[in-house]
């Protein structure tokens, strides 16, 4: 026990000049560590700009495949999933432009296009239920 005390006493008791030499070393980390507010908030309404729940409607031009289907993403930061049914991965960046790849059972389709405010719009292309088809998707934040 009395090891233990003598080496806690070791760390308790620092030369006043040593510790003195550690404050610019801490005040420089701590420069580093602490980015300015403002650059800060600029990123994080940026990058949750288009956060919510999105709805999808898409259309065919192209292919034998059926037009219509509505289906609901999420968008959290930048980044783009399902809000229900199938698998979503894509990304949004702060200037809007959307990189999505949808797949359910043997369907899978990718689209790319851009959201400003609370709408969006772009083209999508894929394989669903076996036939190749394209089109367009309109998209409202709900």
């Amino acid at each position: 026990m009395t090891r233990f005390q003598r080496s806690i006493a070791r760390f308790n008791v620092f030369p006043g000049r040593r510790a003195l030499c550690w404050l610019p070393i801490l005040a420089a980390l701590a420069a580093i560590a602490a980015p300015p507010s403002a650059d800060a908030a600029t990123r994080r309404r940026a990058a949750g700009a288009y956060d919510g729940i999105w709805n999808v409607v898409f259309a065919t031009t192209r292919g034998n495949c059926s037009s219509g289907y509505r289906v609901p993403f999420t968008v959290i930061g930048s980044r783009v999933s399902s809000a229900g049914g199938g698998r979503v991965s894509g990304s949004v960046s702060r200037a809007g432009a959307v990189a999505v790849n949808v797949s359910v059972g043997a369907s899978h389709a990718s689209g790319g296009g851009r959201l400003a405010g609370s709408s969006g719009a772009g083209a999508w292309r894929g394989i669903i239920t076996g036939d190749r088809c394209s089109g367009t998707w309109q998209a409202t934040r709900g």
